[in-house]
């Protein structure tokens, strides 16, 4: 027999999920598994990270997503195709725009339109009641599933039995689920320190909010033999093989917003380019900069990088004709068509420059063109492009903000009762001098405290694997997502912190694995190239 885990949160649904998304899929591969689904909750924030650990171990992975209801029961959704992951993306964006940072808020009405390619499977508890089983039958017909997940908990016969009765009178096809929340099981441990630490109460305190047993990881195709008919296991993979989409597929596309009706691109920045040399050298342009200046826009053109030069152009424009204070930088001081668009102040003239720094055929890399902006009028320019391009097709990219010693030692500390006073002490004194390595007995030691304790041994433990999750998203200091079409069809778009700024569930990092666009070095503003 095989398997195809159909239900699966990373760590990115903060503070629920207990590994990484990479360690996830190793470990369905290591066990045999067909396919993964990495289904975070209203999130794609992880799928990239699963996504390049799936290439390289050659493991399908299915892109899906938990959503809880505000009027109804959890359902997964997975993407059966690229429209499909579109719609899920839409959905996302949906229920984050609708909620303040870090929430979201759907209904059943919400899904009731728009999801004709993705799949549905609703987690059965013993009390599901037979009206949501109707209705998701007849929201998703054809393509609804009821997932049971026997956990060893007291209740799988309970749940079996109430299973079969439901598929027989609602006729919908049932499969095996194990809602996964960590790839093996000796990350319990941590999986309660987070539940924890989300419900601000200590370990000790969480009663039936806590699992009830380690059951929640990936476990072998023996252990689910054991445990499921033979034919809950076989349906896992006829849905799978209906899932065929990859992020792979995914394709980006530089908008051209700027260009006026009746001009390409290329003749436009030729124009705004030779306009800024009678600007810049009135008495006429040095012949070695003209040269220069021809290859430059010669090489641009046949990368296809004129759009991004005049977005770049139009928003400095912008900035400047308001009397923002602003000036490019970085390798795009290399470029006598920066500077002729105002964009630098390197005078190709007086000094020699190596365009080839900037942009080269053969690194085959977008350029990167890095604008700072006066901090106090930052916004300003930020709102532009949002007034410019749309909510819908421009957002900021993400920094996923991860623990760190310090932050793991005081959440650890904490969940595990330590008093206030005992844990800042830890923070105090081992910390400050083991800020990024791993803290060893030998730490505590030097520090004062009893490394013997069994609870500070737990502790250590745990804050060292805690090191380096995902604690939630935030946004970078400005690098801008741009697309030519909804930026919502190829990653969802949430709420920030600060009112009237939205941000993308991707990283820079990620835009970059993908292959879909570069978003270059964050600054006080910074625009995304393309590839």
């Amino acid at each position: 027999m095989s398997y195809a885990e159909l239900h699966c949160l990373s760590n990115y649904s903060f503070l629920r999920g207990a590994s990484h998304p990479e360690e996830l899929v190793a470990c369905a591969h290591a066990r045999g598994y067909r396919a993964l689904a990495i289904t975070d909750e209203c999130s794609v924030s992880g799928v990239v990270r699963a996504h390049q650990k799936a290439a390289e171990l050659g493991l399908p992975l299915i892109i899906g997503s938990e959503i809880r209801l505000d009027d109804g029961p959890c359902l997964v959704l997975l993407a059966s195709n690229r429209a499909g992951y579109a719609q899920l993306c839409r959905l996302i964006t949906q229920g984050r725009r609708q909620a303040e940072k870090g929430g979201y808020r759907l209904q059943r009405a919400d899904l009731e339109r728009g999801l004709a390619d993705c799949l549905a499977l609703l987690p059965l508890d013993v009390h599901e009641q037979d009206e949501v089983v109707a209705w998701l039958g007849e929201t998703f017909s054809g393509r609804a599933w009821l997932a049971v997940e026997l956990l060893r908990d007291g209740q799988d016969a309970a749940r079996l039995q109430h299973s079969e009765r439901l598929a027989r009178t609602f006729r919908l096809p049932r499969l095996a689920s194990g809602d996964v929340h960590m790839h093996v099981r000796g990350r319990r441990a941590l999986q309660d320190v987070l539940t924890a630490i989300r419900l601000n109460t200590p370990v000790a305190g969480l009663g039936h909010a806590r699992l009830p047993n380690g059951e929640r990881h990936l476990r072998t195709l023996d252990d689910l033999a054991l445990l499921y008919p033979v034919e809950l296991l076989d349906e896992t993979l006829r849905v799978a093989g209906r899932c065929r989409f990859s992020l792979d597929e995914l394709r980006y596309q530089y908008p051209d917003d700027v260009t006026p009706q009746g001009l390409t691109p290329h003749a436009y920045l030729c124009r705004l380019t030779r306009q800024g040399m009678q600007r810049r050298w009135p008495r006429g342009c040095p012949e070695k900069v003209k040269a220069q200046i021809e290859h430059e826009l010669a090489l641009i053109a046949e990368l296809n990088y004129q759009a991004y030069f005049l977005t770049v152009w139009d928003i400095v424009r912008h900035a400047r004709e308001r009397g923002i204070l602003c000036q490019g930088r970085g390798s795009a001081a290399n470029s006598a068509v920066c500077y002729c668009l105002g964009i630098t102040e390197v005078d190709p003239s007086r000094m020699n420059l190596l365009f080839e720094r900037f942009i080269s055929r053969e690194r085959n890399e977008p350029p990167d063109i890095d604008v700072d902006f006066e901090h106090e009028r930052r916004e300003e320019v930020i709102q532009y492009v949002y007034a410019k391009y749309g909510r819908e097709r421009a957002a900021l990219a993400a920094t996923v903000i991860t623990y760190r010693t310090r932050s793991a030692l005081r959440d650890v500390g904490q969940a595990l009762g330590l008093g206030l006073e005992q844990v800042e002490a830890l923070v105090a004194s081992v910390a400050a001098w083991r800020r990024y390595g791993e803290i060893e007995p030998a730490h505590l030691a030097e520090a004062g405290f009893d490394a013997r304790n069994p609870l500070l041994e737990r502790l250590l433990v745990l804050v060292n694997t805690l090191r380096g999750f995902p604690r939630h998203l935030s946004q970078h200091v400005g690098g801008f997502v741009i697309a030519a079409g909804r930026l919502d069809d190829l990653v969802p778009v949430e709420n920030a912190a600060m009112p009237g700024r939205t941000v993308i569930q991707w990283e820079k990092t990620d835009l970059e694995a993908l292959g879909l666009l570069k978003a270059v070095s964050y600054t006080h503003l910074t625009l995304p190239t393309m590839q």
